[in-house]
């Protein structure tokens, strides 16, 4: 076996001594080298496949390579992956890893972790939820550079990523404004938070928009479940005039259309189109037809959030937005389709 090489060498193959490879290789702030040195030294480091200590820089700095991700039960629904890949990779990029706890909303399990993390002197943590929704910082927390992932909170100073709902709604309501519909239903979560405001905010500015007529008889709210949706589905077709399209506050609720529709013998999206938000992807393809739906950028939020984690971490004065909005995509299947033509 070859030994791992030692500050040492890299000194002798750089012409230095091991004090000055020490200072450029771990970063020291304030160090006074000079750039061809510098580099010399960095290229020596790499010919000889040197890594610095983690562990031990990590005790000089009182911050190691490491940043954490804190959840509820993220890491147990069908969104962990892409989540957690986007923080991931953006950690990577800037050399440091991602450590995933998840607490299962279990708040004395939390509490542990924390500390915890603490203990391992982790330089950052994203806090994360399952779903968009308001949260209390724990003040265990306290003196760590914090982001909030799909979650955001009333003080101001944590900052938060989080899908762009409203502007999601917009889309999908959009889409089935372009295929002629003008009577849209909407089947909404039945419990208040930022996902359902935003989500009926932009389906009320996209109806104006279109010069649509606001109509409270459209918006039927329900648990946002399949049997949730097919309730509130079902109760929108029982309608004298019922709609011709159905945005629906989640995949799920879309799955419900989809059952209220094959009750009354209509097909979708002949009869009856329909768009979902989430792109839960084992539900959204895998449905006949597929399912048209506004995507969660759990990926692309996920690195931003590390991004700006990482910014904290780097300079605690950095200039990271309270709050940002990652655009959420529509993907296209088989559910929408021109509005019929109904007496």
């Amino acid at each position: 076996m070859t030994a791992r090489p030692r500050i040492k060498d890299v000194a002798e193959l750089a012409g230095v001594a091991p004090s000055t490879v020490s200072v450029i290789l771990n970063d020291v702030p304030g160090a006074r080298v000079n750039t061809a040195t510098r580099e010399r030294v960095q290229a020596a480091a790499r010919e000889l496949g040197y890594l610095p200590n983690g562990l031990a820089r990590g005790l000089r700095t009182r911050r190691s390579g490491t940043l954490a991700l804190v959840s509820d039960v993220i890491a147990s629904t069908p969104y962990a992956g892409q989540l957690i890949q986007g923080a991931q990779e953006a950690a990577w990029e800037a050399g440091y890893l991602l450590m995933l706890v998840d607490t299962g909303g279990d708040e004395v399990l939390e509490r542990s972790a924390i500390r915890a993390l603490r203990q391992q002197q982790v330089a950052g943590v994203l806090y994360a939820t399952m779903f968009h929704r308001l949260v209390e910082v724990p003040d265990l927390l306290a003196g760590l550079p914090v982001v909030l992932l799909d979650a955001r909170s009333s003080r101001e100073d944590v900052p938060a990523v989080v899908p762009d709902e409203e502007a999601g709604a917009r889309t999908a309501v959009g889409t089935l404004a372009d295929h002629g519909h003008r009577r849209i239903g909407f089947v909404l979560d039945r419990n208040d938070g930022p996902a359902a405001a935003g989500r009926l905010a932009g389906y009320r500015a996209e109806l104006a928009a279109r010069g649509l007529a606001w109509d409270e008889t459209l918006v039927v709210r329900a648990a946002s479940t399949s049997d949730g949706g097919q309730e509130a589905v079902g109760t929108l077709l029982d309608m004298p005039e019922p709609p011709t399209a159905v945005f629906a506050f989640n995949d799920e609720m879309a799955v419900g259309a989809y059952h209220a529709a094959e009750d009354r013998g209509l097909r979708v999206p002949e009869d009856l189109s329909v768009v979902g938000f989430d792109d839960l992807y084992v539900l959204a393809r895998e449905m006949r037809p597929g399912l048209t739906t506004v995507a969660l950028p759990h990926r692309a939020m996920g690195a931003a959030a590390a991004r700006s984690l990482l910014q904290l971490v780097t300079d605690p004065t950095a200039a990271v937005p309270s709050l940002q909005l990652i655009a959420c995509p529509l993907v296209r299947r088989g559910s929408v389709a021109a509005a019929p033509h109904r007496r």
